[in-house]
């Protein structure tokens, strides 16, 4: 592949302008082969705009993206919209479309030339001409057992052979994002774009996807609140903020701390900057009446008025912090399982599963999806019927987070409205605080909850959560749709929380640190782990190499 002078892709002088409103401006930077890019920023900050511009699902208001001839870009957005019914398989297969056409165009080619005589007119020659270029072209193709790669990269994801078979609309959205993954993996593109991708995928998928990336992929730029994530995988991280950009040659932790040390520099700046001005003023006011100073008044009025003001970026509001009300007493044994077993018509999710979560203890519960962790939630909730006892222990109150609570919620209230309803004590001053940080700010805490999107909706429950006194919280996946500053509040709130905690989720930085006890759910069954979600992860990673030595 050709690469340009100064890097692979070009992204040249981009503004993007919405409404009378300047996105950003003037931003440039080269992407190379090998660079692993963290896409960083505040929600609404561009940075979802920026990847659809480099995609070319976009137009900016000015600039442009430089991009070798035949260069391959990939995306994958954070919200599909597939809707047809081939199989996994060959909708996997996809990724191979242009070249099974070149393929089927070549063969239509030659059988024309076999039938024709006309050996010395131009349109045989023009025909010849065609099928050798094509003919180039497609054996210029590395040889690709297509079916073998397809079937490689579908198992890294999660899928069993027997899915293969499957139509893709028997899946949720969660799957048929991955299919949408295999597609761009496929292709073996020269800069891979992923909005969001790991919001859908369990915890081993997460890290096969990190491998893939690390070690398989030409250049990578990602947007993702996954901090164990992005920290594994990039080696450079672009913050874009205030219609700026700033470009840092490191990963995500080293960029937070060279980050803080530009915001002091900056706020040492500003400080400097108001005291000079300051200053000047005071000459202005002085001597503004004094004939032997009139020149140098109106010099230091000119150079005011010059002045470029300096800013410090983005105000930093992650050392807002919540607490959860202190926790009513309940008994010894919040939730005894004994014996117990669900099915779904054929298809047992699991059976004969017994354990006892004791008050104050934090656990995870972890594993592919449609292993049944939000199962056994529900069972819990008695949302659901199951097979056996399961039983709350005394004076058990919970508070449970899923992604239909964002549906209860009265669609009549405001943002604001919601959580005064259930806001009680000194917390009642710090309702906008809390709204800001959840990115509620401003005239967002007076919209209605019906006209509010499924993410905002989500987040507006969390809040609700938040401030309910309960002492047994059972969440899952409350991080889906939280911001990496936000995730670190909640996370700091569930730190300092005093009743029993049961988390379901796949992103293991949440995780390190609130957890002592790890439920995995595989093969129907529930295996319980002590110990952290890191320690877990080490022992699964010699589990699987031991499997590995059984199985050659």
């Amino acid at each position: 592949m050709r690469l340009k002078k100064n890097g692979m892709i070009g992204v040249d002088a981009l503004t993007v302008e919405f409404g009378g409103t300047t996105l950003f401006k003037d931003i440039s930077f080269a992407i190379n082969e090998k660079d692993r890019i963290a896409l960083m920023g505040n929600n609404g900050a561009g940075k979802s705009t920026l990847l659809k511009i480099i995609a070319g699902i976009q137009i900016p208001s000015a600039g442009k993206i430089s991009t070798p001839k035949d260069a391959v870009i990939a995306y994958l957005p954070q919200h599909l919209m597939t809707n047809d019914n081939r199989t996994v398989f060959d909708e996997a297969a996809q990724a191979f479309a242009n070249i099974f056409t070149m393929k089927r165009e070549i063969d239509e080619l030659n059988a024309q030339l076999s039938e024709r005589t006309d050996y010395e007119s131009d349109s045989y020659y023009a025909l010849i001409e065609k099928v050798s270029a094509l003919s180039e072209k497609f054996y210029a193709v590395e040889e690709i057992n297509f079916d073998a790669e397809v079937e490689k990269i579908l198992i890294g994801l999660g899928f069993v052979r027997n899915d293969f078979s499957r139509p893709t609309s028997e899946f949720s959205g969660g799957w048929r994002m991955r299919i949408e993954l295999a597609k761009i993996l496929l292709q073996k593109p020269d800069l891979i774009l992923l909005d969001e991708p790991t919001n859908h995928l369990d915890i081993e998928s997460v890290m096969w996807l990190e491998e893939f990336l690390v070690n398989g992929a030409k250049a990578v730029i990602v947007i993702s609140h996954d901090r164990a994530f992005i920290d594994k995988i990039t080696n450079r991280t672009i913050e874009v903020t205030m219609g700026r950009i700033y470009d840092y040659k490191v990963n995500y932790s080293t960029y937070l701390q060279l980050r803080q040390e530009r915001r002091m520099q900056q706020q040492r700046a500003v400080d400097e900057q108001k005291k000079m001005i300051a200053d000047n003023q005071d000459f202005i006011e002085r001597f503004k009446g004094t004939y032997s100073k009139t020149n140098q008044v109106q010099s230091r009025v000119r150079m005011l008025e010059k002045l470029e003001i300096l800013e410090v970026d983005e105000e930093d509001n992650s050392a807002l912090r919540l607490k959860f009300p202190p926790s009513p007493r309940s008994g010894n044994f919040p939730v005894i399982a004994e014996q117990l077993s669900k099915k779904y018509g054929n298809n047992t999710v699991y059976s004969n599963v017994s354990f006892t979560i004791e008050r104050g203890e934090r656990v995870a519960f972890v594993g592919k999806n449609g292993e049944g962790k939000s199962t056994l939630v529900k069972s819990i909730m008695q949302e659901i019927d199951f097979d056996g006892s399961l039983k709350l222990g005394h004076n058990v109150m919970v508070g449970y987070f899923a992604q239909n609570q964002a549906s209860l919620l009265d669609e009549e209230l405001t943002v604001f409205q919601t959580i005064d309803n259930v806001a009680k004590g000194d917390i009642r001053s710090k309702i906008r605080d809390i709204l800001g940080a959840f990115m509620f700010g401003g005239d967002n805490s007076s919209k209605k909850v019906k006209v509010l999107s499924g993410g905002e909706r989500t987040r507006l429950s969390m809040i609700k959560l938040l401030l309910e006194p309960v002492n047994l919280l059972i969440l899952d996946e409350p991080t889906n749709h939280l911001d990496i500053k936000t995730k670190d509040i909640l996370k700091s709130a569930l730190s300092d929380y005093d009743g029993t905690l049961i988390l379901v989720s796949h992103d293991r930085d949440f995780l390190d640190g609130l957890v002592s006890k790890v439920y995995e759910f595989g093969n129907k069954r529930i295996k319980v782990h002590l110990g952290d979600v890191h320690s877990f992860l080490e022992k699964k990673k010699m589990e699987n190499l031991r499997e590995l030595e059984r199985k050659n």
